[in-house]
């Protein structure tokens, strides 16, 4: 285990909205907690100098969506590779989704991935299930999840398709003040759907799966948040008529929130030409549309959160025909230089948009106390950027256990340098 860090952190660009702090500043950090921030700082007998002057430090990043797999598939995951993919990526905490097996839907599970992230240390905030096993029949106990350290519930993988089950799941979570995060899919539409269905499914003779399925999924979730009044988190957003409806709900004063993972704001479903099972998402690549669509959304703040959903799968399980190979990519380790290439640099986002998107709303949304701050007296959770660093996504570059991202090849700019976590450096350089 890493010791808490002394450390100095000399000239850094600190992003942090919160502060309104854009500029230079040093930050000194002792036993783990930040201890002073100014303009300049004096060095200490004792205290590690980190000259960062070529770097931005924002306020630690959290990925409110990842399956770290564990318990049940250690072959593709563990809690310890995916927290230590999450630090090379830059993330300092992460809501872990809960189709394991056996799923997270009692408090032993919820307990097992709070111990085992503790190793590391890492902070992990579990999700519980909406219904037993994920079968959408009956409610989950979640009193009981949220006793043991559940903040969310969800089906993730499944949408629950009974509404008035949907709805009592809704009454429930918000008795106990837990977020309802919807996996927005129809699955009578998308059915076996390979792609996103239009022109280019029907040329590559693959299945589609209809922007419809997502659409009115969302449509029936936010009309029993009407009902509710629930808190409703829409995951990995990725649809222009989906984003419409978050907006509308957003309007008119509904506590509707949104997620998007960075293969959906830059990468489109005609890439499915290749049949790279590495593209076999869900939901699935959509359309240029589409993706411009999101990054509207993101510039004007109806999508207010990224996410990665992080989805390992061993490389014998992706090698299948992609007919039958499973969905999901990695995300972790490429978000921030995903995110630096596509949308700071083309200029759809500034970077204190960015720290908002990261860091500050996935705090706020989840009240997760002591994050998404830079701020003297707390615990330093922190991520340090190079925001020119030209580099290229390979299979040895990533820490992950399993290696199917669909950024492989991939040429980004900037880059995950280095991290702090519950007050201990980690240092990427």
């Amino acid at each position: 285990m890493k010791p808490l860090s002394n450390i100095l952190i000399k000239g850094s660009h600190l992003i942090d909205p919160a502060s309104e702090r854009d500029g230079k500043f040093d930050v000194l950090i002792e036993k783990g907690t930040i201890k002073k921030i100014a303009p300049a700082i004096e060095p200490q007998n004792g205290i590690e100098v980190l000259d960062a002057g070529s770097f931005h430090l924002f306020p630690g990043f959290i990925d409110l969506h990842v399956h770290f797999r564990e318990p049940g598939f250690e072959q593709k995951e563990t809690i310890l590779t995916g927290c230590q993919a999450a630090l090379r990526g830059g993330f300092v905490a992460c809501v872990t989704m809960p189709n394991t097996q056996p799923p997270c839907d009692n408090q032993s599970v919820v307990e097992h991935i709070l111990s085992k992230s503790r190793e590391v240390p890492f902070r992990l905030f579990p999700a519980g299930t909406l219904t037993r096993n994920r079968e959408g029949k009956e409610l989950s106990e979640m009193a009981d999840l949220k006793r043991a350290g559940a903040i969310a519930v969800t089906d993730d993988g499944n949408w629950v398709e009974d509404s008035l089950l949907m709805r009592r799941c809704m009454e429930y979570a918000s008795m106990n003040n837990l977020v309802v995060i919807t996996h927005a899919e129809d699955h009578r539409l998308s059915a076996d759907g390979v792609m996103n269905e239009g022109i280019f499914s029907t040329s590559y003779g693959l299945k589609g799966s209809p922007v419809e399925s997502e659409i009115i999924a969302v449509s029936r979730d936010i009309e029993l948040v009407r009902l509710t009044k629930a808190d409703l988190h829409v995951a990995h957003i990725s649809t222009a008529g989906a984003i419409e409806l978050v907006r509308r709900a957003q309007k008119d004063g509904l506590p509707v929130t949104a997620e998007v993972t960075p293969h959906h704001f830059s990468l489109t479903d005609e890439l499915l030409e290749t049949y790279n099972t590495n593209l076999k998402m869900n939901p699935p690549l959509r359309s240029r549309a589409d993706v411009e669509a999101i990054k509207k959304g993101l510039k004007d703040g109806t999508i207010g959160m990224i996410a990665t959903d992080h989805a390992p799968h061993t490389e014998e399980d992706k090698m299948a025909e992609i007919n039958y190979a499973p969905v999901g990519t990695i995300g972790l380790e490429t978000a921030a230089g995903v995110a630096l290439t596509e949308l700071y640099h083309k200029k759809v986002l500034t970077l204190a948009q960015l720290a908002e998107k990261f860091s500050i709303n996935p705090a706020k949304r989840f009240n997760l106390k002591g994050y998404g701050v830079i701020r003297e007296g707390a615990l330093a959770n922190l991520t340090l950027v190079d925001l020119e660093e030209k580099w290229t996504v390979t299979k040895d570059c990533l820490v992950s256990k399993s290696r199917n991202s669909c950024f492989l090849g991939a040429e980004l700019r900037g880059r995950v340098k280095a991290a702090f976590c519950l007050g201990r450096f980690w240092n990427y350089a």
